[in-house]
């Protein structure tokens, strides 16, 4: 290894101590709980956007206690526009986990704390040094990229070799004293320094001994993920509507979007007629509305909205289970997936 532990860890504090960010709510009253959640809303998500969520959510579910005992609907109501939404859904379970077999108490130990439904080995160090004091690591996504430019080190941190030399450096650079603050530290350098493109290098504290900076690579730091094609999938999404209101359902708990409410869907525009049939809407004109596309880490989806306006009023005898008649003008507190709030929007514009 070229670089000791004390120098960079002392010069990351001392940075951190005169320009570190230590006004976000989730740093006040620090808890395990507040810790965690913070965390696990701030995977994928940028600083700015998770700030009025976390307030919402913590105002609604100030305990464990409380989140555990929560409607899921109700969880997902307050994770709408966050999106993947598999973390709301394995925070809510791991909050009735931690109830049943912990008596409520955040459990402390690394192995205890991994075990959780949604909460990696990087997502649980930070819970640990920060909320608790302990000389754990962590590796989320800045501080891969910190490492990667520090240490030079090649190829893309997904790849399981180069994340565990990722590992290791982390590890090795950890301080056993001040690690909450350590790890703040490096979260924040990563954020607002050594951000992905145009680090500010000049403001770095510990640029002197950035293998990437001396070189003049911090661009080619961290390696890009090899490229992959991303396929192209398309659905037809059935809005019927009567005046105000929309009908929609609750999808699978597993899978795409779930446990959220949306639209009814069709592959093609011809099974609309068939879906409306078994949905017993009776008569209706139908209007296409403008297609649009909805992009997932893994996949693109085309969606061709198709509005049904019911001649008569429902019945309120759909052959569906867990289905709703969304209001639009007073919407029920229920997770929505971002297309389906989309499509709410366009409606109650034109009503």
């Amino acid at each position: 290894m070229q670089h000791t532990e004390q120098p960079f860890s002392e010069k990351l504090l001392a940075w951190f101590h005169q320009h570190g960010r230590k006004d976000l709510p989730w740093q006040q009253d620090k808890t395990p709980y507040r810790v965690w959640v913070s965390e696990i809303m701030l995977q994928q998500t940028q600083v700015k956007t998770v700030i009025p969520y976390y307030q919402k959510f913590m105002t609604s579910f100030p305990t464990i206690e409380a989140l555990a005992k929560a409607n899921t609907d109700d969880v997902l109501h307050h994770w709408t526009g966050l999106g993947y939404y598999a973390r709301a859904r394995n925070l809510h379970k791991a909050a009735q986990k931690i109830m049943d077999d912990n008596n409520g108490n955040f459990p402390t130990d690394l192995q205890s704390v991994m075990a959780l439904p949604g909460i990696g080995r990087s997502t649980a160090g930070a819970i640990l040094s920060i909320a608790c004091g302990q000389s754990i690591s962590i590796l989320d996504g800045n501080v891969k990229r910190v490492l990667s430019r520090f240490f030079a080190v090649s190829g893309w941190p997904g790849n399981r070799a180069v994340e565990q030399q990722l590992w290791e450096y982390a590890d090795a650079l950890t301080p056993k004293k001040d690690t909450g603050i350590y790890t703040q530290a490096m979260m924040d350098l990563g954020a607002t320094l050594c951000t992905r493109s145009k680090p500010s290098c000049d403001d770095c504290p510990v640029q002197n001994q950035c293998l990437a900076f001396a070189q003049g690579t911090q661009s080619e730091f961290p390696g890009k993920k090899p490229k992959k094609v991303i396929p192209t999938k398309s659905t037809v999404m059935i809005l019927p509507m009567w005046q105000q209101q929309v009908l929609i359902y609750k999808r699978p708990s597993s899978g795409i979007w779930g446990g959220l409410f949306g639209f009814f869907e069709a592959q093609q525009l011809s099974d609309v007629q068939a879906i409306s049939q078994r949905l017993q809407l009776g008569a209706y004109n139908e209007q296409k509305l403008e297609p649009f596309r909805h992009t997932f880490s893994h996949f693109h989806l085309d969606i061709q909205p198709i509005l049904l306006e019911l001649k008569k009023p429902p019945t309120g005898q759909v052959s569906e289970n867990e289905t709703l008649w969304y209001d639009l003008r007073s919407p029920p507190n229920v997770g929505l997936a971002a297309p389906t709030t989309k499509l709410f929007s366009t409606l109650s514009a034109n009503l």
